[in-house]
């Protein structure tokens, strides 16, 4: 098995860190958050990324895709996770989009997957229900009438709800709330009528929503897959946006963790540089051997993610709950041994550190993914 990039896929790693350190530096989400940009990101940037494919970067040729695979698309993550880009890459393409391509019929990939890749649509999942990540617990109701089906509920933390043409609503259609039978996905148009979206700012400047239905009425063919089967697509496509995420946070690790390294080299106190400092060069150790480790957790967890292997979901888990442990530990790092200024705003290196908090939450956090872990290695 290897555990690195071939060619190819370096290739399209130097590509993303080329586009991003030239176009969307650091600087670029300081600016975001500062103008209170309604967006979010930069439609620009989004449409230059789409220009360079990878609006359709995971998606088969077939419908307007490169089909580089999850290994081609987290490549690219990890190098946009080291300038903090915000974008829908994660929201539209690797999880929406996956569930599109887990679930959806014929008709329902051509038409979406390929305007995704396109960068004429973008597309939220609106999953979560509280405020912890935990895709079974579904209380939002589809109740089928003479016209399809009416929609009840409230959805809350949903990636660039504000600015979705559709959301894919995980809905419950029988059983109850923590059964993974009974869940259904449904398009619905974000205009639609009862339809009610509110968005919300979190401490990493990025795009969330809240999300209420009330008596949302949608057509048959709003439908994505079956009736009460929902759930095993579900868990796929999160499964893809799970490891491109923590290829995100990866590469905001490493980032930081060398920005504090080169500081370390530069900062003198008593007129000696800090660097020399024996306490300190044990800490740098310790951290450079727990993103060593992730390195390792990540590409194992990648590999066997897209070559299908019944161990994928567990190694998901494993990759996701350490890199988000090693991220808190990397950026708490940062912060201190960069002394006062570290925690001035003035400084890049606590947007890494806001940025991690929000993303070792998402789509489940440490606690969460060791117990998945051990369900699905029967501990």
């Amino acid at each position: 098995m290897s555990l690195a990039f071939n060619e190819e896929q370096r290739s399209l790693k130097d590509t993303a860190r080329d586009f991003v350190q030239a176009n969307s530096p650091v600087e670029s989400l300081r600016e975001l958050r500062d103008s209170k940009d309604k967006t979010g990101f930069s439609r620009d940037i989004w449409s230059q990324m789409v220009e360079l494919g990878w609006g359709g970067i995971v998606f088969p040729e077939a419908y307007g895709g490169f089909d580089f695979g999850v290994k081609g698309l987290a490549a690219s993550m990890e190098e946009f996770g080291r300038t903090l880009v915000a974008s829908p890459v994660l929201s539209t393409v690797a999880l929406s989009g996956s569930v599109i391509l887990n679930a959806g019929n014929e008709t329902q990939k051509q038409e979406l997957l390929s305007s995704i890749a396109a960068g004429e649509l973008l597309v939220s999942l609106a999953l979560e229900e509280g405020v912890r990540h935990n895709p079974t617990t579904i209380t939002t109701q589809a109740e089928k009438n003479d016209n399809g089906f009416v929609i009840n509920g409230r959805k809350t933390l949903v990636m660039d709800g504000h600015v979705a043409d559709q959301l894919i609503v995980v809905t419950r259609t029988s059983g109850q709330s923590g059964d993974q039978k009974g869940i259904s996905l449904f398009l619905v148009d974000a205009q639609a009528v009862g339809l009610q979206i509110t968005r919300t700012h979190l401490t990493d400047s990025r795009n969330y929503a809240r999300i209420e239905l009330n008596n949302v009425q949608v057509s048959d063919s709003a439908l994505i897959g079956q009736v009460d089967d929902g759930f095993e697509p579900l868990d796929k496509a999160l499964d893809v946006a799970r490891i491109c995420l923590s290829a995100e946070l990866f590469g905001s690790i490493q980032e930081a963790f060398e920005r504090t390294i080169e500081y370390l080299k530069e900062r003198k106190q008593f007129g000696v540089l800090i660097g020399t400092f024996q306490g300190l060069q044990h800490r740098a150790a310790h951290m450079y051997t727990e993103i060593q480790l992730c390195k390792s957790l990540l590409m194992d967890a990648l590999q066997t993610l897209e070559t299908g292997k019944e161990k994928a979901p567990a190694l998901v888990s494993a990759a996701k709950a350490k890199i988000a442990e090693t991220a808190e530990l990397v950026t708490n790092e940062a912060v201190q041994l960069h002394g006062g200024i570290g925690v001035t705003d003035e400084l890049e290196i606590g947007f890494f550190l806001k940025r991690a908090r929000v993303a070792q939450m998402l789509l489940g956090d440490a606690h969460f993914h060791y117990d998945r872990y051990a369900e699905l290695e029967s501990f």
